[in-house]
């Protein structure tokens, strides 16, 4: 019970934060965002790419919690972003976001995944960390036999998995976001396809042009190495490329 009392405090924090960003921005004269329509997102590991995307999200209108191991050294960053940026733990994160995004080394993911199962059940999340051999060990070979979508999933049991935004530098999403047409493609993969619209839409609130290779054993595609990695692309040219 006082695990869900909890939670229903940090959803009334969120909306109050909410209700804040719609009144300043209409006093601002810029157009206020459909509350309903915007989802409280949580950052698991808010390096370079966490933050940039989640940057992106709370300019987009999301609330946006970042977490790190050592939270009180967000204080920067959420405070550039306003008040619908906060920080807090990986628990933290997990249990604000109705959505979640992971970008940390390969390596850590299956220690993610045992240390919050429960909490990441039924959860959509948006999973942007590569396996990188010289940093991530055995862990790359294992992505290298099978896939790095199928690999995800089996250290994210239960979550609802979509591959995203792992294909590039965060200087280039950081640049790239919100470009004129046509935006810079970003290839994504998932099994559930509720899951897939709701990163698709997420993608194009970041301010990029989504691109839906398939399932997640197709997301071997666009991981680290192949055809679809490393593409700044426009969607139809990225489709092209990949014969899609």
């Amino acid at each position: 019970m006082h695990r869900f009392v909890r939670f229903d405090h940090r959803r009334r924090t969120m909306l109050c934060a909410g209700a804040a960003w719609v009144a300043s921005a209409a006093v601002a004269g810029m157009p206020a965002f459909a509350q309903e329509t915007k989802r409280p997102i949580g950052i698991i590991g808010s390096g370079r790419i966490g933050s940039t995307i989640g940057g992106l999200w709370v300019k987009a209108g999301h609330p946006v919690l970042f977490s790190s191991r050592h939270p009180e050294e967000l204080k920067d960053l959420v405070a550039s972003l306003g008040a619908l940026a906060r920080s807090g733990s990986v628990s933290d994160a997990i249990a604000f976001g109705d959505v979640n995004f992971i970008a940390v080394p390969y390596g850590a993911l299956p220690q993610v995944g045992r240390d919050h199962a429960d909490a990441l059940k039924d959860k959509v999340v948006l999973d942007a960390c590569n396996a990188v051999a010289a940093r991530d060990g055995a862990i790359a070979e294992e992505v290298e036999r099978d896939g790095i979508g199928v690999t995800s999933q089996k250290y994210l049991p239960g979550t609802r998995l979509v591959r995203a935004f792992n294909t590039t530098s965060y200087m280039i999403f950081a640049r790239e976001a919100n470009r004129p047409d046509p935006k810079l493609a970003i290839p994504i993969a998932g099994d559930d396809s509720e899951a897939v619209s709701i990163a698709a839409a997420l993608v194009r609130d970041a301010g990029f042009d989504p691109v839906i290779v398939g399932k997640l054993a197709d997301a071997r595609i666009f991981q680290r190495g192949g055809p679809g990695y490393g593409q700044p692309v426009s969607a139809a040219e990225l489709r092209q490329k990949l014969s899609l």
